[in-house]
C-alpha cells in the first residue's frame, strides 16, 4: 500500500555533487569525451517528471529493497521532511533504455512509498 507522497519534497535542481557522481558512474560505460559531453548536456536540461514505475521499467534495473542502507537513508530524509535531489537520466536510444546516471537509490526509496509518484529529473539522449 502506498504511503502519503505529500511528505516527499524535492529540490528545484540537482545538487552540485550529483554531477560528479553521475560522471563517475558514466565513466564506467563511456569514454571521457562522451561523459564530458553528456554531463554538459545534463546541466543544460530542464527539469521534467516521470512516474517512478516508468523510470524503473525503462532502466531495466532491479529494485533495491528497503533494507539497503542508501535506500534507508532516503526513507530517513523523507520522514524528516528533507528535500531530495532530482534524478539525472540518460536515454540510450540505441539500447532503448534509460541509464540512471545519478539517483538510483533515491528512485528505489521513493518507489517504495508510491510507484506512481512523479519524480523530477533531468534527462538527455545519447
Amino acid at each position: 500500500m502506498a504511503k502519503s507522497t505529500k511528505m516527499i519534497k524535492w529540490f528545484e535542481q540537482p545538487e552540485d555533487h550529483n554531477y560528479p557522481a553521475a560522471e563517475s558512474y558514466l565513466s564506467l560505460i563511456f569514454d571521457k569525451n562522451e561523459v564530458d559531453r553528456i554531463i554538459r548536456k545534463l546541466r543544460d536540461e530542464k527539469i521534467v517528471t516521470f512516474k517512478a514505475k516508468d523510470i524503473f521499467r525503462a532502466s531495466r534495473l532491479s529494485l533495491l529493497g528497503i533494507s539497503n542502507s542508501h535506500v534507508e537513508k532516503t526513507h530517513e530524509k523523507i520522514e524528516k521532511g528533507k528535500s531530495l535531489s532530482p534524478l539525472l537520466l540518460v536515454r540510450d536510444t540505441k539500447k532503448r533504455q534509460v541509464i540512471i546516471a545519478d539517483g538510483y537509490h533515491r528512485m528505489c526509496g521513493v518507489y517504495h512509498y508510491d510507484e506512481d509518484i512523479d519524480i523530477p529529473c533531468k534527462i538527455t539522449s545519447i
